[in-house]
């Protein structure tokens, strides 16, 4: 698998509205859907508590169209509401785990990290930061698709 790189929305609890909306227009199926309260709680990039109007907000979709992948999620209470304009990430897929980390520590020089790379409870090697201008990222390695 090549890097590629796909667009991440984030919604304020409409996410899995907005999914099904773009599903209706370009067809397909959803790979995975999975809500907060799916989550394991605290290790392995878990979240440490889910409050209940989280619970059955989306923690991700993505819908594959042609060769991207449009993905997303809805806030929670810990990542707070988002405003629009700021309602989306850049999702960079790697292939090795060492591309990943140099990807990361280049684009989050100067940012704001959300999430340092580590092993997750979904199976891949992750995280998320904010760049010195401003931009959302997520670098993910997908440990099974190696």
């Amino acid at each position: 698998m090549a890097t590629s790189v796909n667009p991440y929305l984030i919604f304020n609890g409409n996410c899995e509205e907005a999914f099904l909306f773009y599903k209706s227009v370009f067809g397909g199926e959803f790979p995975y859907i999975g809500k907060f309260k799916d989550m394991p709680a605290g290790e392995d990039g878990g979240c440490a508590e889910i409050s209940e109007k989280d619970a059955n907000r989306v923690m991700h979709v993505s819908l594959p169209i042609g060769n991207t992948i449009l993905m997303g999620s809805d806030s929670n209470d810990q990542s707070g509401d988002v405003a629009f304009g700021g309602n989306f990430s850049v999702s960079i897929n790697v292939e090795t785990t060492e591309e990943a980390d140099r990807i990361f520590n280049g684009l989050s020089a100067g940012g704001t990290i959300y999430m340092a790379m580590n092993k997750t409870f979904w199976g891949a090697y992750f995280g998320m930061f904010k760049d010195k201008f401003g931009v959302s990222w997520m670098v993910n390695f997908d440990e099974n698709q190696k």
